[in-house]
C-alpha cells in the first residue's frame, strides 16, 4: 500500500519544497522511516553539514555548475535535517527558519526595503531615488550586526565583546580571519600593510629563534601566532585565506601528479628519486602552467 504521507511529483515531474520536507518526515518515521534517518540527532549531522558546504565550494570553484544543483540540494537536506528535529522536539519548523532569515535580510537592508517590508522594494525605474554607496551598505550592516549582538547578550554582567558570536567551529583560519576583521573594526588594525608585513617578518623570526635554542614547543606556539599574521595580510589584501589555501592546495596536488607521472616515465618510484630530479620535474610543471595561462589569454 502506497504510503499517503509519501512525496509526490507534480504532472511535470519536478518536486517541490513541501515534497522534500514530507519525504524528511517519512524518513524519520518511527514506525516505517529509514533505520539511519531515525537514529541521527543534532550532533551526528554536523560533521556532513560542513562536508557538504566544504562540497559546495569545491563545486563553485572547479566551475563545475553541472554538479552544482545536487551538492546544494545534499547542503539544503542538512537545514530539512535541523528543521524536523527541531520540529520533533517542539522548538520551532522549517516556515520558521524562513521567516527568521527573511525578517533579519529585511532588516539589514533598509537602503533596499526602508520600511522593512518587501512591499517597500524599490522601483529601480522610477528615479526618485538614488544608489547607496557600497561603502555605506557594509558600515550599516556591521552596525545592524553588532546590534543584535548585543540584544543577545543574556546577562548585564556578561560584558558585550566585539568578537561575540563568532562560531568556535569554524575552520581555524576563517576563524582567525573573523576576529582580525572584528579587533579591527574597533580601530585594532595596523595603519597599513606595511605594518602587517613586518609583524609576518617578527613572528617568522621568533620561529627561527626557538628552533635555534632547540626549543620545539615554543617553536610550534610561535608558527601559529605566525599563521595568524599572514591572516591578517589576507584581510587586508580583501581575500578569504581559507579560499585561497584550498586554490594552493590544489596548484600543490595538481604540480605534484606532475611529479609522479614525469617520475614514473623515468621508470622512478617517488620514494627513489632525489630532491633534484623531483625540484626539475616541479619547476617543469610550473613552466607548463605558466604557458598554458598565457596561451589561454591570447
Amino acid at each position: 500500500m502506497q504510503d499517503s504521507n509519501a512525496p509526490t511529483a507534480p504532472n511535470d515531474g519536478r518536486h517541490s519544497l513541501d515534497d522534500l520536507l514530507t519525504l524528511m518526515a517519512v524518513l524519520r518515521d518511527p514506525l516505517y522511516g529509514c533505520p539511519w534517518d531515525i537514529k541521527q540527532d543534532w550532533n551526528t549531522i554536523v560533521p556532513h553539514t560542513l562536508e557538504e558546504a566544504y562540497e559546495v565550494a569545491d563545486a563553485i570553484e572547479r566551475r563545475a555548475f553541472d554538479e552544482l544543483p545536487g551538492e546544494l540540494g545534499d547542503l539544503l537536506f542538512q537545514v530539512v535535517y535541523y528543521s524536523q528535529f527541531a520540529k520533533e522536539e517542539g522548538r520551532f519548523d522549517f516556515d520558521d527558519i524562513v521567516h527568521t532569515l527573511t525578517a533579519k535580510m529585511l532588516r539589514r537592508h533598509p537602503h533596499v526595503f526602508p520600511d522593512g517590508t518587501l512591499d517597500s522594494r524599490r522601483d529601480e525605474g522610477d528615479g526618485t531615488t538614488q544608489p547607496v554607496a557600497e561603502s555605506r551598505v557594509k558600515a550599516r550592516w556591521e552596525a545592524l550586526k553588532a546590534e543584535e549582538r548585543e540584544a543577545r547578550v543574556s546577562s548585564p554582567s556578561q560584558p558585550l565583546s566585539a568578537l561575540d558570536d563568532i562560531p568556535t567551529a569554524l575552520p581555524a583560519l576563517s576563524r582567525a580571519a573573523k576576529l582580525s576583521k572584528r579587533a579591527a573594526g574597533e580601530g585594532f588594525d595596523w595603519p597599513e600593510e606595511r605594518g602587517v608585513i613586518d609583524k609576518i617578518r617578527e613572528e617568522l623570526a621568533e620561529v627561527e629563534s626557538a628552533l635555534a635554542d632547540d626549543d620545539r614547543a615554543h617553536a610550534q606556539e610561535e608558527v601559529g601566532d605566525l599563521l595568524f599574521a599572514v591572516v591578517n595580510l589576507a584581510r587586508r589584501l580583501r581575500c578569504d585565506p581559507e579560499q585561497q589555501l584550498r586554490r594552493t592546495n590544489a596548484k600543490f596536488e595538481r604540480r605534484f601528479r606532475h611529479v609522479e607521472r614525469a617520475l614514473a616515465r623515468d621508470g622512478v618510484a617517488p620514494g627513489d628519486a632525489t630532491l633534484e630530479q623531483m625540484e626539475r620535474h616541479w619547476q617543469a610543471a610550473k613552466q607548463e602552467e605558466s604557458a598554458s595561462g598565457r596561451s589561454s589569454m591570447s
